[in-house]
């Protein structure tokens, strides 16, 4: 049996490109003990694995060159050298990039494919949705009656976050995307009470227009002329949780810092980056609350699914773009 898998061949300078990359045909690994070896069903491509293909010293550590890369991926277990796990178990984890993979068994989260389809445990149930959560909740201290701006907003995360403030009392919810056609979607779908093509204007003029009275809370997915707009419009005791800057993961010089940081000093702001690794404490209390939600359609979400591991470099290149509406998959 053969197991493709993708290989980092050359760290990419500026936008990635084909041949820094190599799909590799390999046998399929036998699982040791304290094992499992999972058939990956979908495979997940995230914007933060750009960072991950360079050398860079940042929060996990590069890709190697030569080997198998990963990322998010959710299977049924196809064979089992371990306790707790058995043969026909689904399972989450992060060897993604490749069709098979043997894995510690402690590095597997079981999951339940009658309550969910399988693929939304790698978005709105998954990594994805405890970010969104995570981020408003804690890391931007949210609360009933704020005004929140989402960049990013049709994305996976950003999709969330809006909702969430929604069902959680926000007094109004703004986004900016890419396209009238995610601008429709943020305000029909998910119910934003305002949204933006930011490549429309500028994105300062543009979100006073749809917050004349300012924002609480900013949600950050992008970074650059967003960031510095949000400062611009932050009230007193503003907030904004930095979650991604998508928009300066390519660049091969330093992009300039927001302009008027000055402002932070006025209006008593904060800004605060944050991981979603320093938040699992969360998890049994994010699918208590959200998986409610999900379940009577009260969240709504979406995903972009690309099918077969030969297109997965596409797609990860699709979300640097953002040609995804929500949560990019890989089906296999």
């Amino acid at each position: 049996m053969i197991n493709r898998e993708w290989h980092l061949q050359s760290r990419p300078v500026g936008w990635p490109k084909p041949e820094d990359f190599a799909l590799v045909e390999a046998p399929v690994p036998t699982p040791g003990e304290g094992q499992i070896l999972v058939r990956n069903a979908y495979l997940s491509v995230d914007p933060y694995m750009r960072g991950r293909m360079s050398a860079a010293k940042s929060y996990a550590a590069p890709y190697e060159l030569g080997k198998v890369m990963q990322g998010g991926a959710v299977g049924e277990v196809v064979a089992s050298n371990a306790e707790g796990i058995s043969v026909g178990d689904h399972v989450l984890h992060f060897f993604g990039w490749r069709e098979y993979a043997a894995l510690d068994a402690q590095h597997a989260v079981k999951v339940d494919a009658s309550a969910a389809p399988l693929s939304t445990y790698l978005g709105v149930l998954g990594m994805t949705g405890l970010t969104a959560y995570a981020g408003l909740l804690r890391t931007a201290s949210f609360k009933e009656g704020d005004v929140v701006f989402v960049s990013g907003a049709a994305g996976a995360v950003g999709s969330q976050v809006g909702q969430i403030a929604k069902l959680k009392g926000a007094s109004r919810v703004i986004g900016s995307a890419g396209s009238d056609e995610k601008v429709k979607l943020l305000v029909e779908e998910y119910g934003f009470d305002a949204a933006f093509n930011y490549k429309h204007g500028p994105v300062a003029e543009q979100l006073r227009e749809a917050a004349p009275d300012g924002i609480d809370v900013y949600f950050d997915n992008v970074g650059g002329d967003h960031l510095e707009a949000a400062i611009g419009s932050l009230n007193q005791g503003g907030r904004i949780a930095v979650c991604g800057m998508i928009s300066v993961y390519n660049n091969t010089e330093p992009a300039p810092g927001p302009r008027n940081l000055a402002r932070l000093i006025q209006t008593r702001g904060r800004i605060e980056g944050f991981l979603v690794g320093d938040h699992y404490d969360l998890q049994p209390q994010f699918v208590q609350e959200v998986g409610p939600w999900v379940a009577s359609g009260a969240l709504k979400y979406r995903e972009t699914v690309v099918e077969g591991i030969e297109n997965n470099l596409e797609a990860f290149l699709g979300v640097l773009r953002g040609d995804n509406t929500g949560k990019m998959i890989v089906k296999l």
